[in-house]
C-alpha cells in the first residue's frame, strides 16, 4: 500500500505561480512512475502530468509550458509547479502513483486545492 500526501495548495491570483508537492512513505516515489491529476467542480478528473523513474515526462496538451512536474529523489518528493496560473486551474489536484504515463496508478492521494482568484 503506498500512502501519498498532497500539499501546497491555496489561494492565488490569476498571473501567479505555485508548486504542489506529492510524497509518500517508504521511499517508493523514485522507482515508479508518478502522476497528477485535477478535478475541476462539476468535472472529471483529467490527466496533468507523469514523471517515471528515469525522469522522463508527460503532459497534457493544456499545461502548454505552464507546468512542471519534477522529482527530488533525495527527499522522495515529486512537484508540479503551475505558473501564470488561470482561473480555469482551480480545482483539486491529485497526485498518483503505480500506473503508467497512459493510465492512472492504484494510489491516489486526498487530494489540495488550488483556487485562482482576485
Amino acid at each position: 500500500q503506498v500512502q501519498l500526501v498532497e500539499s501546497g495548495g491555496g489561494l492565488v491570483q490569476p498571473g501567479g505561480s505555485l508548486r504542489v508537492s506529492c510524497a509518500a512513505s517508504g521511499s517508493i516515489l523514485s522507482r515508479i512512475v508518478v502522476g497528477w491529476y485535477r478535478q475541476a467542480p462539476g468535472k472529471q478528473r483529467e490527466f496533468v502530468a507523469t514523471i517515471n523513474h528515469a525522469g522522463s515526462t508527460n503532459y497534457a496538451d493544456f499545461t502548454k509550458g505552464r507546468f512542471t512536474i519534477s522529482r527530488d529523489n533525495a527527499k522522495d518528493i515529486v512537484y508540479l509547479q503551475v505558473n501564470s496560473l488561470k482561473p480555469e486551474d482551480t480545482a483539486v489536484y491529485y497526485c498518483n502513483a503505480g500506473g503508467t504515463t497512459l493510465r492512472a496508478g492504484p494510489f491516489w492521494g486526498q487530494g489540495t486545492q488550488v483556487t485562482v482568484s482576485s
